[in-house]
């Protein structure tokens, strides 16, 4: 760059760090970058040598503020300029500041290896006076992505086994063929879904048959740690007759045995769920108990439902009878219809449960010694103390008044068959019904003897509850006053009535003479009508319902259907077209969808097989 400096003579100026060169935008180091272009400072100097910017071009000062010069690059021609001095101070060099010259045409009239450019970005591009970002090169659309980069294996690994945990299958529908087809083909994928798809087929363990156990017990044993994934062990679908026609067929084939099953508690050591039934009572010996109860360190959950075998109360028997240390990891435990076990069994395993939550002993030999023998430390939100004849009213009603374990309850059970045997009276109903937590959702006083009193102590229980099983002695017409307001009450009962959120109503206890189908389905009863809502089923008897399903007419003119399942039946209301249908499930119930459970669940599961019949299709 050649520029003709005879007449041109610099002012001495400081330099400043913040002034800015004449070709760019300078930014001050103490602020954040912007999307400016970052230059090195040209300041004033008192040399008359031109300041090197860079390798394309210098610019040339001139000295003299009234006279205008033209600067030539090669092929550039460059603008022409003149300073201006300010108005306040027409003698300062310091203060004035350049503007193009008069001859200036614009940024359209500048010319660039012979074209007239048509923007100034382009023209500053071209001599090299603002920075630009190299641009990425795009990937082609059709390019194949690295191998473990798609968005579901990037998913975080709870995320990933809560969407493949759809796709198991827990068991097939006759008991015998393949499952989980899907997910073994999702093992192929690759090597991220491998292991989260290898988490969801092991972490819960369901055995319909002994094949079944034997093919999975040979997979932990050849590849020990897949039994480390294991949470859950559930034997309620368990039928033996799917495969062996008799008990010596399946004895010979020697799939699942105690040693067997032990041999498998001790593959799975971080086993949180244990669930039994009594089709494997016979092979739950006193080591394999002790395994459960005593070495698994995880352990939550155990279930021995309809468990009675003589071999099974032998083994029992005979653990509780050693040294039995504090279970500080069992949380919930199921003995339902384990009728066999002795009272000891309870005495000597309740007090060891600081945690307890779910204790189901429905038809037991609990007695009052072993409920009171529970910690002050469990908190219990599910109890069901159905049909246990050795407890006494005075020790059920103190233990829920007084005890903290049962400040909590969600569910509770004191139900009894009125035909053999009545656990409450009046008086003890009257006393009961106050002390109850309101934290309560499904209460069942089934075979208590109840009277129409009680209503007005059932009342305020309806504003929380969504289930209500009630005793013998009640009238239809004072059930009715769980609905609606009547004319015995006050004014301001009236007005400030609080609706019931009942979803589930038991009258199983009102047999053929004691309930009036004619007030049920008149215009006075109001159970049935649709301001009744919430309400969605109500069991009947069994022989009041078999009447009531010769009149499906009637009862389908009313809004509502007839269901069954085993020896029990109960009216459905009809759900309107348009309005979302509550399906029923609920946390506390863990699983189950339908109302009026017998059984509490222990594992968060969907009840079916033996599990499901003694929850929904059998009496109490």
């Amino acid at each position: 760059m050649t520029v003709d400096r005879s007449h041109l003579v610099r002012p001495a100026t400081p330099d400043r760090v913040s002034r800015s060169s004449f070709s760019s935008i300078r930014e001050n180091e103490s602020v954040l970058p912007q999307d400016f272009s970052h230059s090195k400072v040209s300041s004033f100097l008192s040399n008359d040598e031109a300041v090197d910017d860079g390798d394309h071009a210098a610019a040339a000062v001139p000295s003299s503020p009234d006279h205008a010069q033209t600067t030539t690059a090669g092929r550039f021609n460059m603008i022409q300029t003149q300073f201006q001095p300010p108005a306040t101070h027409p003698n300062s060099r310091l203060l004035g500041y350049w503007t193009p010259a008069d001859s200036f045409q614009g940024w359209k009239g500048i010319n660039v290896k012979g074209k007239l450019a048509s923007k100034s970005f382009g023209d500053l591009q071209v001599l090299n006076k603002v920075w630009t970002t190299p641009s990425t090169p795009k990937r082609p659309k059709n390019a194949a992505k690295p191998a473990g980069t798609s968005a579901i294996e990037c998913l975080p690994v709870e995320l990933a086994n809560q969407i493949i945990g759809h796709l198991a299958i827990d068991v097939p529908p006759n008991g015998i063929a393949r499952r989980n087809v899907d997910l073994m083909s999702l093992l192929l994928t690759s090597k991220t879904m491998h292991h989260a798809t290898l988490d969801t087929l092991y972490r819960n363990i369901t055995i319909p048959h002994s094949k079944i156990f034997h093919k999975f017990l040979m997979h932990i044993t050849d590849q020990q740690a897949l039994g480390t994934l294991v949470r859950r062990l559930d034997f309620c679908h368990f039928n033996p007759s799917q495969l062996f026609s008799t008990a010596a067929e399946r004895l010979q084939a020697r799939n699942l045995t105690s040693e067997t099953l032990l041999q498998c508690l001790h593959l799975t050591p971080a086993l949180q769920e244990f669930l039994a039934q009594e089709y494997i009572d016979d092979d739950l010996s006193a080591d394999v108990l002790r395994k459960l109860f005593l070495d698994l360190q995880n352990i939550k959950a155990v279930d021995f439902c309809g468990c009675t075998s003589v071999k099974f109360r032998e083994a029992f028997t005979s653990v509780v009878s050693e040294e039995w240390p504090s279970i500080p990891s069992l949380e919930r435990v199921s003995f339902h219809k384990c009728m066999t076990l002795p009272s000891t069994v309870f005495e000597r395993i309740l007090p060891s449960l600081p945690k307890l939550t779910h204790l189901d002993v429905a038809g037991t030999r609990i007695t009052d010694k072993a409920l009171m023998s529970i910690p002050h430390t469990a908190r219990l939100t599910h109890l069901n103390l159905a049909k246990c004849k050795l407890l006494s009213a005075r020790t059920v009603i103190d233990f829920l008044a007084n005890h903290p374990a049962a400040k909590r309850l969600v569910f509770l059970s004191v139900a009894a068959d009125a035909r053999t045997d009545q656990l409450f009276g009046p008086e003890d109903i009257s006393e009961l019904l106050p002390v109850l937590p309101r934290t309560l959702k499904s209460l069942s006083l089934k075979g208590a003897k109840m009277d129409d009193s009680h209503m007005e102590l059932l009342r305020p229980l309806t504003k929380h509850l969504e289930e209500l099983a009630v005793g013998r002695g009640v009238r239809l017409q004072e059930l009715n006053r769980l609905f609606v307001p009547d004319e015995t009450d006050d004014m301001d009962m009236q007005v400030d009535w609080v609706p019931h959120t009942l979803k589930f109503l038991d009258l199983s206890d009102m047999w053929s003479g004691e309930l009036d189908l004619t007030y049920m389905f008149g215009k006075e009863c109001a159970m049935l009508k649709p301001f009744s809502d919430p309400l969605m089923v109500v069991e009947l008897a069994e022989d009041v319902f078999k009447r009531v399903s010769k009149s499906l007419p009637v009862l389908k003119a009313a809004g509502w259907r007839a269901s069954e399942c085993g020896v029990r039946g109960w009216m459905v209301r009809q759900t309107v077209s348009g309005q979302a249908r509550d399906d029923g499930r609920r946390n506390w119930k863990m699983g189950a969808e339908s109302w009026g459970m017998r059984k509490i669940p222990v594992a968060m599961v969907d009840v079916g097989g033996m599990y499901g019949s003694f929850m929904f299709g059998r009496k109490l």
